[in-house]
């Protein structure tokens, strides 16, 4: 006697021409599905050219006479622009940071004058003050002193109060990085410059489709839609091939 289990369904051993016509549509969807998420991932890994932000070249060029106490105004200044663009970035490293406002609030004393120092020494005392001693963001005295603080610091390296980096440089001030950037933070900076300005970039990044860079497009709309495509394709053809072999309802 056979005892062979003929109702047995395998998708990957199939027995009939429909299953396997089936196992085939599958394999083949996934292939497409698979290439079209790996391989543009791999092609844009493979084009990425590691890119500066302005603020990283800018930082460069001046760099070299600021660690040397050799730099201008005006090298001094744009050294503190690019140091509080990385200082007010989201995610950054709490030594990163430390180094960043010891620079930022160096080069803000140097750019001051006389009247402007005393005033600003005052004012980043009375805002450290007001922080330590504040149970919210709320609290009064913490947003007169920042505002003041704010106001003062914003003239000196010549920001317009509607900037962003004009609304967190108050934030960056340190009473204790007022007189030298330490050796310690020199290298510091060095390093973590180009950690936080330096971006893979490529044309699949820098193109712009319907308004978003192509890769957010291609990842978050156009993978979509492809999908969706892919199941109404598998479910088209299957019906198409019921049809042929005379089991279509």
């Amino acid at each position: 006697m056979n005892n062979e289990n003929n109702y047995h369904i395998s998708f990957f051993k199939p027995t009939t021409d429909r299953a396997k016509y089936n196992r085939n549509m599958v394999i083949w969807l996934i292939g497409i599905w698979t290439v079209a998420i790996f391989g543009f991932h791999i092609l844009l890994r493979v084009i990425e050219k590691p890119t500066p932000e302005p603020q990283l070249i800018a930082f460069n060029e001046v760099w070299e006479n600021v660690k040397s106490n050799n730099a201008s105004n005006d090298e001094i200044k744009t050294f503190a622009n690019s140091a509080l663009h990385v200082a007010g970035k989201v995610f950054i490293n709490t030594e990163h940071r430390a180094a960043l406002d010891n620079g930022i609030s160096w080069a803000t004393m140097q750019l001051a004058d006389s009247s402007q120092k005393v005033a600003l020494t005052s004012a980043i005392a009375n805002f450290e003050t007001a922080t330590e001693n504040a149970q919210a963001i709320t609290d009064a005295n913490y947003i007169q002193a920042k505002k003041e603080l704010g106001a003062l610091s914003i003239a000196v390296l010549g920001l317009n109060p509607d900037e962003v980096l004009a609304k967190i440089l108050s934030l960056e001030l340190r009473s204790s990085g007022i007189e030298k950037i330490t050796d310690e933070n020199i290298s510091i900076i060095e390093t973590c410059m180009p950690h936080y300005t330096i971006h893979n970039r490529s044309v699949l990044t820098d193109t712009k489709f319907l308004g978003f860079p192509f890769h957010y497009f291609y990842s978050a709309v156009f993978l979509l839609i492809l999908f969706i495509g892919l199941c109404w394709l598998y479910c088209y053809r299957v019906d198409k091939y019921n049809e042929k072999i005379g089991i279509a309802d």
